[in-house]
């Protein structure tokens, strides 16, 4: 263990396209464990895939870290650009016997594989120039093969999961250096933990099997095992792997679905990670509580029922500002136009009444609807109903009523409530043309909220425009 290190994780996501809601998460737990206990979180691209690694992958993870409020530090490294010290790391492990050269062709390889398995063997690769005299070595192409312990146990001391075994005589000589002296993804990501400091590698459980045969390398050059926490992956509501049948997978998807970055942080945190009961918190909780010792090893489960609650919870919270900023966010990610100011204006006094009820932005966009359009409102069919001769006469007189009033909802209810008894009507009957003239809908917030966000010029316009 590594406890008195200074805590240094990373993310090291493979630039080839979108972030996942699984990386994001991942993501989330390195940036949570270093925040928590004052250290760094550092941000690698694996972009040694050529030929699937793409710049605009690259910004399109950037940007979805950015979207989810994880800050990293300094600059993102590319491990391709590092690629001329893996291959001095595979022939340092050369020089000191760890690693050999191994001259074996694919054909070779292929037809001991096929033997194997026509026999009942195992069709692990046993190089016969593992222990070669050197003295025999043809002057050909080779390759760099970790010289991994053939008896044995290796064990891999996991945070999540606990020691996990593996029988040595199950792990090959995996391949360090290729022949084009390009090196292999299994180095580069030890290699590259080792030279950024990393002491806690936070990743997926599907690269568990990866620890065992990673660890050998550490060995080989001498250096200190990061502790590892292996954590489980990410299914849908039906128990399986997540994938594209269960709906959202890549975290832009979300911000288009107007779920706050502060929502997603909280529910993102507790998929997979309890304290407690605790399933509503802020950044400065989740930082002071997350410890590795509280992943489940069960896999997770996506819930977006609990994802909407999670998002309700968060939206009634937030300052106005921060709803504006997220509404903003929301539009753009969506490609709709942004609020101009008139807009702004008119629904900046209606968001305290309007997020206590909204579970997402576009819900609360939607309860904006009137504080949102121009004058002439147009109005729906079902809303249209409701504004009979009777009702239209009903809104002049409310009109009149409401002129000089101090426009406070004690004095506009009460107004409407007077009119109301004078044709024996309550206030819901008032209510339903009140809703068609100053929104054009039948579904609307409290038509006084409604009255005191436009303001007494813009509810009079609107009266006025449907008044008989």
């Amino acid at each position: 263990m590594i406890d008195s290190s200074p805590v240094v994780t990373r993310f090291a996501p493979s630039p080839t396209g979108y972030l996942h809601i699984g990386g994001a998460r991942t993501a989330l737990f390195n940036w949570l464990y270093a925040r928590g206990r004052g250290g760094k979180f550092l941000l690698r691209i694996e972009d040694t895939d050529r030929a699937r690694s793409t710049p605009e992958a690259t910004e399109a993870i950037l940007e979805g870290l950015r979207w989810l409020g994880l800050d990293w530090d300094g600059e993102p490294t590319s491990q391709f650009a590092c690629r001329e010290r893996h291959a001095e790391v595979a022939r340092a492990m050369l020089e000191n016997g760890t690693a050999y050269k191994c001259f074996s062709t694919v054909e070779e390889i292929e037809q001991f594989r096929e033997a194997a398995k026509a026999e009942g063997r195992s069709t692990l690769f046993l190089s016969p120039w593992r222990d070669a005299d050197p003295a025999t070595h043809p002057d050909e192409p080779y390759v760099i093969r970790l010289k991994a312990p053939r008896s044995g146990e290796t064990v891999v001391h996991d945070a999540v999961q606990g020691d996990v075994t593996f029988a040595n005589e199950q792990l090959d000589d995996m391949v360090l250096l290729r022949s084009d002296g390009t090196p292999t993804y299994m180095l580069a990501v030890v290699v590259d933990d080792h030279d950024m400091g990393v002491t806690h590698v936070i990743r997926g459980d599907d690269h568990l099997t990866n620890a065992a045969r990673q660890i050998h390398i550490y060995q080989g050059m001498g250096w200190q095992i990061p502790v590892f926490a292996h954590i489980p992956l990410i299914h849908g509501p039906d128990g399986k792997k997540l994938s594209k049948r269960h709906g959202a997978v890549g975290l832009h998807e979300y911000a288009a679905m107007g779920y706050p970055a502060a929502a997603m942080r909280n529910y993102l945190a507790r998929l997979g990670w309890s304290h407690g009961d605790d399933e509503l918190f802020d950044d400065e909780q989740a930082k002071a509580w997350f410890d590795l010792n509280g992943i489940g090893k069960a896999p997770a489960r996506l819930d977006f029922k609990k994802l909407e609650h999670v998002s309700g919870w968060h939206i009634a919270r937030m300052s106005d500002d921060d709803i504006l900023a997220e509404i903003a966010t929301f539009l753009a990610a969506t490609g709709a136009a942004p609020l101009e100011e008139r807009q702004i204006s008119r629904i900046r006094p209606a968001l305290e009444a309007l997020k206590a009820k909204a579970k997402t932005l576009p819900a609360l966009l939607d309860q904006a609807h009137y504080a949102l359009i121009d004058r002439p409102v147009e109005i729906e069919e079902k809303a249209a109903s409701a504004l009979d001769s009777v009702s239209r006469g009903i809104l002049s007189e409310l009109t009149a009523a409401v002129q000089n009033a101090s426009w406070s909802r004690d004095e506009l209810e009460a107004a409407a409530k007077q009119i109301g008894e004078s044709h024996g009507l309550g206030l819901g009957k008032i209510a339903a043309p009140l809703r068609a003239a100053l929104a054009g809908r039948s579904s609307t917030p409290s038509v006084f909220d409604m009255m005191l966000a436009l303001g007494r010029e813009e509810t009079l316009a609107r009266l006025q425009d449907q008044a008989g």
